[in-house]
């Protein structure tokens, strides 16, 4: 047994080394394993290749990202700190790009100033763009546009208007306007912008459209769209934080919006030209209703939180001295309404210099920075009608007189209306009681005396029975 075995296994041998010593069915089974084993490496080969080529092409056709900021409406904190933290957030991401559109009539210097520092300290490019067609990158907003590295703008827009206002809208003084024209111009500097207009734009307010600011060299591009403008700017190379300069690459970019967080917008909503009217005169409305109630508090607060919220949004915008002063007029006509009630002259020449007031109270220079015609009349026909009822109803139910207090009855005459059996009806002070008699039945008509109070319930005693007055001792006696 053990030599056949041995046998066997050194025929196995010499088959393995020596193919032809194979049988026909081992012969066949070793070319299928070689044909598996040729298909397994060949598949191998293809999905690593696969996989290397699918990481390529991701690599090359994923887009970059640009993040979309949208400055529309006054230049306040609430916009300053919502675009300074979205160009913080694209730095940290490591963004292609900020694209920050612009809409706005100007606002304040401060926070014009923090925005345009958010833009020279970013270490990626910041692309301002004055869209849609009809927006407007006015006072505040020509100095965010110089400090851009980029600047452009959709057709029909315009820029300009950047003569600086107080915070009661009064122009500053000289000194003011030369640091401001300094700063501009500065800025148009550091990005190769035109200057001389720069400067003209803070010093004697002038605008332009956006075709012409194009070929001033106040800006760099016009285009109808974002899209095109993305496009157009691949391969430019622009300036960005400590002087370093950076190749865009943003033709076809991913463009992610990041907007302003819910209670800062609304904040920010309320400071416009339409909002700051109307608080005024929510405010002095409030105040006069306190006026005719002293001590309700409320009215007062409210109205005068009205009246604060309307001033500060005055000093955001570029007020007019004229417009304040009719509005403040105005406000004087009505409360000598309150002196003379009824419409009168007082109400016309309220009414008047309301309108006259809101119709004046920005600067015509700065476009779209104006109170609406929507909002004049109705809060002109609002407090006509305001004037007219509620403040005259007020007035004559403060005339009247003064309701007597039940105490006050004390000592009183008066008559029964019905019968008192203990209890009926009294007529005291011109007003029905309810009465009980101190003296027994007393019928209708009996005349009587309050002796007594309670609560809303008089006593009474006839009069022909009141007690005399005790006599004094007669002279003489003991």
């Amino acid at each position: 047994m053990g030599d056949r075995a041995d046998r066997s296994n050194l025929a196995g041998f010499r088959a393995s080394r020596d193919p032809s010593l194979r049988t026909g069915d081992e012969r066949c089974d070793d070319a299928v394993m070689r044909n598996v084993l040729r298909a397994a490496r060949a598949a191998a080969v293809t999905l690593m290749v696969f996989a290397l080529t699918a990481a390529g092409t991701r690599a090359q056709t994923q887009a970059p990202t640009v993040l979309k900021l949208r400055l529309s409406g006054v230049v306040d904190p609430f916009t300053a700190d919502y675009v300074r933290a979205g160009i913080e957030t694209a730095n940290a991401q490591r963004d292609a790009a900020v694209l920050l559109t612009i809409d706005t009539p100007g606002g304040l210097d401060s926070s014009m100033r923090e925005i345009v520092q958010a833009i020279l300290g970013s270490r990626i490019p910041v692309i301002c763009y004055v869209s849609p067609e009809g927006a407007r990158a006015a006072s505040a907003g020509t100095f965010i546009m110089m400090g851009c590295p980029v600047a452009a703008m959709a057709p029909g827009t315009n820029i300009g208007a950047a003569h600086p206002v107080g915070v009661a809208g009064a122009i500053e003084e000289q000194k003011v306007t030369n640091d401001a024209a300094a700063y501009i111009q500065d800025l148009a500097h550091r990005n190769g912008r035109n200057e001389a207009w720069a400067k003209d734009a803070v010093v004697n307010s002038v605008s332009i459209p956006s075709n012409e600011a194009l070929t001033m060299g106040v800006i760099d591009l016009v285009e109808p769209s974002e899209g095109a403008l993305l496009r157009a700017l691949e391969g430019r190379v622009v300036q960005v934080a400590d002087g370093r300069t950076v190749t865009l690459h943003v033709a076809g970019a991913r463009v992610e919006t990041l907007g302003m967080g819910v209670g800062a917008a609304i904040l920010h909503t309320l400071l416009s030209p339409d909002f700051a009217f109307i608080f005024f005169y929510l405010g002095l409305g409030l105040i006069v209703i306190e006026l005719l109630h002293p001590g309700l508090s409320i009215p007062g607060i409210l109205g005068a939180l009205s009246l604060v919220a309307a001033f500060v949004t005055f000093g955001l915008l570029p007020v007019q001295i004229v417009g304040v002063v009719l509005l403040l007029a105005s406000a004087l006509f009505f409360l000598l309404e309150l002196k003379h009630p009824g419409l009168g002259l007082a109400t016309v020449g309220g009414v008047a210099c309301l309108v006259l007031g809101g119709l004046t109270l920005f600067n015509p220079s700065v476009p779209n920075a104006r109170v609406s015609l929507w909002v004049i009349v109705p809060v002109a026909g609002f407090l006509v009608l305001f004037f007219s009822t509620v403040v005259n109803a007020a007035l004559r139910a403060r005339r009247l007189p003064k309701a007597i207090g039940v105490e006050r009855l004390l000592g009183q005459e008066g008559v029964v209306e019905r019968e008192l059996a203990p209890d009926g009806v009294v007529l005291v002070a011109s007003e029905e009681w309810s009465a009980r008699s101190t003296a027994g039945v007393l019928p209708a008509g009996t005349r009587v005396r309050v002796v007594g109070v309670d609560r809303l319930r008089l006593d009474v005693t006839p009069i022909e029975h009141e007690a005399p007055a005790s006599p004094g001792p007669e002279r003489g006696n003991p």
